[in-house]
């Protein structure tokens, strides 16, 4: 198995091909802000919900892939202004996402029982991932420093490798948090009573609030 994997990622210009599987894994299971996202729009929306915010967050994946072989990473590296506008941008729509979560605890009495599974809930699900991922500069960056480091050196100049290594990495990220969505909708009985409610949107809230707010003091 391993010959094979390093014979096929050779084949993309890719050298210790398991090691970035093995490290990218380490990674994403790593509980962070796309963990938090997609939990709570799986109990705030229902199962379908948190799989489209999970498809979304790997979509986002999948843009910064495209950002990093198009070399958009590079120039957030060394430009301070792009950096800091997609940096602000992102800390602001994070703790958007918190004040509506602790908004929501604060008036649990006005929880529904049944999750909101309307079209427009399930499609703002996908968009919102989307959004929490694009709009987090530190993901291109670490794409743009973690990418090369399995990238043969004759390789670097192409576009290949980093597609490659990219849709690797958006589809471990679909795997583990449509598996979260999925766990976590076996839960909503429970955990849609309005005690239990109140305690999760208090917690993602703050989470997110603080993700926010480390994401606005970031330096680049």
């Amino acid at each position: 198995m391993d010959i094979f994997i390093s014979n096929l990622g050779a084949s993309f210009g890719i050298h210790h091909l398991m090691l970035f599987i093995s490290s990218a894994v380490i990674f994403i299971l790593t509980p962070g802000i796309d963990t938090v996202f997609v939990l709570n729009r799986t109990l705030q929306n229902g199962r379908m919900a948190g799989i489209l915010s999970a498809l979304g967050v790997a979509t986002g994946v999948l843009v910064h892939t495209l950002f990093a072989t198009l070399g958009l990473a590079s120039i957030l590296a060394k430009s301070a202004t792009a950096f800091m506008v997609i940096k602000y941008l992102g800390a602001v729509y994070l703790i958007y996402l918190g004040i509506m979560a602790i908004k929501n605890a604060l008036n649990a009495k006005n929880y529904q029982i049944n999750a909101d599974t309307s079209p427009k809930s399930t499609k703002n699900a996908y968009l919102m991932g989307l959004l929490t991922n694009v709009l987090n500069p530190k993901v291109a960056l670490f794409f743009l420093a973690f990418f090369p480091q399995f990238i043969q050196k004759e390789q670097l100049a192409s576009a290949t490798p980093y597609l490659f290594l990219g849709g690797l990495y958006s589809l471990f990220s679909a795997i583990w948090l449509v598996l979260l969505a999925v766990i976590g909708a076996m839960f909503i009985g429970y955990l849609q009573s309005v005690k239990a409610r109140r305690s999760m949107d208090g917690i993602s809230g703050t989470a997110f609030i603080g993700l926010g707010v480390k994401l606005g003091f970031a330096q680049q």
